[in-house]
């Protein structure tokens, strides 16, 4: 599909770093060797992230075994060599970083017999021994479809588990790769709460990658359906120049009366504007609506 010749509106402005905060981060992940779904995928809000201190890692490498349209994360058939320091390196950051919600997320490794489960594991058991009062939120690929795999991670113990569905029915065939699926995702996010009703479920839609209303509003209620806490809502923003070209630039009243669509849904929380990403904020989401009003939408 030719990208149209749309011209960026007012509201998508990039605002830079304002403090010295961004630095300090950027050098602590350099030091320590570790990836970050920030710039791996030339996330629009990385720059406002570190300068607050906080930040989405990427572990398992920097290769992804899939390849998403919408997505710039470097792809290949096999992904780089897991390294077993990685856990206490994350952990590290973690404690330089002052962190109290820590976020995870990961490339796709089809290559590995476990899709890299384990690993996760590691990850989530390495921060809880050293820092025990750190919240966990893992975003997960999903798994080859494996119910065993996710509940490996399940039982590791983290407080939040995302898997993001990236966008409607009809586009996901178009969109994600061909090893995804629709439903496929949804499954997984059921079984979360099938496995473990108590830990809080989150995931993600992109909008402007030529989807209508009518299917946005579908997909809201499958999430609902599929007992899902927490949904974001942002702005589909091209990442590179072999992306998926966007259709549409969804304006914030949109965004605006789709929240109000899911809020009536009784989603725990319901995140949606322009720049709204499946980790933007987390913390915030996490603490300060539900732990505070407790789990609904479920």
């Amino acid at each position: 599909m030719q990208e149209s010749s749309l011209e960026k509106p007012d509201w998508l402005k990039i605002r830079p770093p304002k403090t010295d905060k961004f630095q300090y981060v950027r050098n602590i992940i350099n030091e320590l060797g570790l990836n970050t779904i920030c710039t791996s995928s030339k996330c629009p809000n990385y720059f406002e992230c570190w300068d607050g201190g906080t930040v989405t890692f990427m572990i398992l490498g920097n290769v992804c075994t899939r390849h998403c349209r919408f997505c710039s994360v470097i792809h290949g058939k096999r992904g780089e060599k897991v390294d077993p320091t990685e856990p206490e390196r994350l952990a590290e950051a973690v404690k330089r970083l002052g962190l109290n919600y820590a976020v995870i997320t990961s490339v796709s490794r089809d290559d590995l017999d476990d899709h890299g489960s384990q690993h996760y594991v590691d990850c989530i058991k390495t921060i809880r021994s050293s820092l025990p009062g750190v919240r966990i939120e893992v975003v997960i690929p999903d798994f080859g479809g494996r119910a065993d795999l996710l509940l490996k991670v399940i039982n590791a113990g983290p407080d939040v588990i995302t898997h993001n569905l990236e966008t409607v029915e009809s586009l996901t065939p178009v969109i994600r790769d061909r090893r995804a699926g629709y439903y496929k995702s949804l499954d997984l996010l059921k079984n979360v709460k099938r496995f473990e009703p108590g830990i809080v479920t989150k995931s993600s839609v992109l909008l402007g990658l030529g989807e209508n209303i009518e299917e946005i509003k579908e997909t809201i209620k499958h999430l609902h359906e599929s007992r899902v806490n927490i949904l974001t809502m942002g702005q589909y923003l091209k990442p590179g120049k072999d992306c998926y070209p966007v259709q549409t630039y969804v304006s914030p009243d949109v965004f605006q009366s789709l929240k109000d669509f899911a809020d009536s849904l009784d989603f725990s929380y319901v995140a949606s504007g322009p720049f709204v990403r499946s980790s933007y904020r987390s913390a915030g989401y996490f603490f300060e609506e539900v732990l505070r009003k407790g789990i609904r939408g479920m």
